[in-house]
Parts: structure tokens; sequence; C-alpha cells
């Protein structure tokens, strides 16, 4: 069994039940962290549409989201869904405003992470962090059925 995702007549993914599910579930809590809908609308019939523009603002506020941070385990919990949405959002044509994220991401850094032995974590290199996020979004799309 799986389930579509789909942008007018065009299917982005086709994922298994399983993975369907845990990626939705991985929006509500990102649509909850961020206080803003993610434009993926509920899944009915094992199908579900996503609206374009809804979803371009979720996408780059869930990146600068992610920008933000310098703490270890938030980035390992959040990156695999951040390349995946960024894969979704490829697939659909929404440009990303990388220089907008890469040099001064929007709001504060938060969650920063002090390490025992050198301090104060400090944000990835900015060119380093958005190749690095696009290089894991291009790896997954290969794996992501249509």
């Amino acid at each position: 069994m799986s389930q579509y995702f789909h942008i007018g007549n065009e299917t982005l993914w086709n994922p298994s039940n399983g993975a369907s599910r845990m990626f939705r579930h991985h929006v509500a809590l990102f649509e909850s962290e961020l206080a803003l809908p993610s434009g993926i609308a509920p899944m009915e019939n094992d199908e579900c549409q996503i609206d374009p523009v809804a979803f371009g603002t979720f996408v780059h506020a869930l990146l600068a989201h992610h920008r933000r941070t310098t703490h270890g385990i938030l980035l390992a919990l959040s990156e695999g869904f951040a390349a995946t949405t960024l894969a979704l959002a490829t697939r659909a044509g929404i440009p990303i405003e990388w220089s907008r994220l890469r040099s001064h991401p929007t709001g504060p850094f938060t969650d920063l992470q002090v390490s025992v032995t050198t301090g104060m974590s400090t944000p990835a290199d900015d060119d380093s962090w958005a190749e690095a996020l696009r290089e894991r979004a291009r790896h997954l799309s290969h794996h992501m059925a249509r």
C-alpha cells in the first residue's frame, strides 16, 4: 500500500503507508513548532494535495528554524525532515531563497548547545550548511518514488 502527495495533477511523492504516516506526524510537529500551516492537506483516500504557496512559506520557515540552531540533538532530529521537505519543494518547483537563509537567518539563534570542552557552539558556515542540506535532499529524492 502507498499514499500520494500531489500538487494539482502532479504526483510529487508516492511513499509507503509507514513513511507517509511518519512524515505527516513530523509535519504536524513542525506546524506546531513553527505556529504555521504546512499547506499539506489531510490524507483522504490515500491522497493529499499540497498548496504550493502555503508549502513554500512553511519550507522557508522550517529551513530558517533549522538554520538558527547549533544544538546537535535538535539538528539530528530535524535534519531528515528538513531534507525530505526540501526534496518535495524542489520537485514542486518552489524556489528557495538561499541567500536569505544563509547569511542572516531570520530571528536570533535559538537552542544553542554549549560544548563541555570548547564552550559555546557556533553556527555552521553559511555555504557548507546550505550545500549539505541540498545534497541530503538530492540523495533522498533519489529514494522517493513518484
